[in-house]
């Protein structure tokens, strides 16, 4: 009977923890595993045959031409250029992201007012979730060359107004700014979620043994989050042929006169199909980036495995 009984126990428990897990491994399924059919596109020249134009049709008659959609990602005289501007924008940007948002996350986590401390949380939390046309928005109203805010406060100390939409040099800042001001909260609030989770045991040993504020920070936050950020690290680096579409298209209004340091991978690929309306070209440059993005956390998390096996992905 006591078998039994446990068989079932075990039996609902299982039934528990699928349906908890039947939604993501359902959206899994549909909206990544299911459409990697596609990945053919990236071989194909797509046509749409108008006598039965179903998505399977087109794709069974649509000729092969082999590498051929890969051959205009390095066909632009401005190829090096653009693969400078995807690789440099991510490297600093994880850099900058890793120190700002451990920084952060110490920092509220030193907050004792429970209520100061969520309601800076929010506070940077919120911009998370605003889309990049909004934040476009946003960067007009500063920017705008006939009524932004900066751009009147120019004319008003009796300077030059600048032309920021004609101006590729300070872009990289502007981009910068703007990723860090949108982004950050999120991966601040996940470091502050690993620092919550640290034994108190350590501080309190380390304030027995004579360590300060600042000694407990370097001893023992700092080392106890040394998982998370190489975690972080590595799927950072998966993304690191990929950029953020909304923020490289929408943000600089679409100004070709700042191309130079706004022109991205995924803009140029989505340029070049609005051009073209090759499906391929847009499919092969899409595995290209993921096909770089997963060597690169296999060499990273075979690296980390070697050095610390402990925080290696798998």
């Amino acid at each position: 009977m006591g078998e039994a009984k446990n068989k079932r126990k075990n039996r609902k428990k299982t039934l528990m923890l699928l349906t908890m897990v039947a939604p993501v491994s359902i959206w899994l399924i549909l909206l990544r595993y299911i459409p990697m059919a596609g990945i053919v596109l990236a071989f194909k020249q797509y046509k749409v045959y108008t006598k039965a134009p179903s998505l399977i049709n087109n794709i069974v008659h649509s000729n092969w031409v082999g590498l051929g959609n890969f051959k205009f990602l390095f066909a632009s005289s401005d190829t090096l250029l653009i693969l400078r501007n995807t690789i440099g924008y991510n490297l600093l940007w994880i850099a900058l992201g890793v120190v700002i948002s451990v920084s952060l996350a110490i920092m509220l986590n030193e907050v004792r007012s429970k209520f100061a401390a969520k309601t800076y949380q929010t506070l940077m939390f919120f911009p998370y979730f605003i889309s990049w046309v909004v934040v476009s928005y946003f960067v007009m109203a500063l920017l705008d060359p006939t009524s932004g805010l900066i751009v009147k406060a120019q004319l008003a100390g009796g300077g030059e107004a600048t032309n920021w939409y004609h101006d590729y040099k300070p872009w990289p800042v502007i981009l910068t700014l703007s990723n860090l001001w949108k982004n950050m909260g999120y991966q601040t609030i996940l470091y502050l979620a690993a620092i919550t989770g640290i034994d108190k045991t350590q501080y309190e040993a380390a304030a027995i043994d004579g360590a300060g504020k600042w000694q407990q920070i370097w001893h023992v936050t700092i080392p106890n989050l040394r998982s998370m950020v190489i975690i972080l690290l590595i799927m950072d680096l998966g993304k690191i042929f990929n950029s953020d579409f909304g923020l490289f298209y929408s943000v600089p209004q679409n100004s070709g006169s700042i191309f130079r340091t706004t022109q991205v991978l995924d803009t140029y690929v989505y340029r070049a199909l609005m051009n073209s309306q090759k499906i391929g070209m847009s499919t092969a440059a899409s595995l290209f980036q993921n096909t770089v993005g997963f060597i690169l956390i296999m060499i990273a998390n075979t690296a980390i495995r070697k050095i610390d096996p402990d925080s290696a992905l798998f």
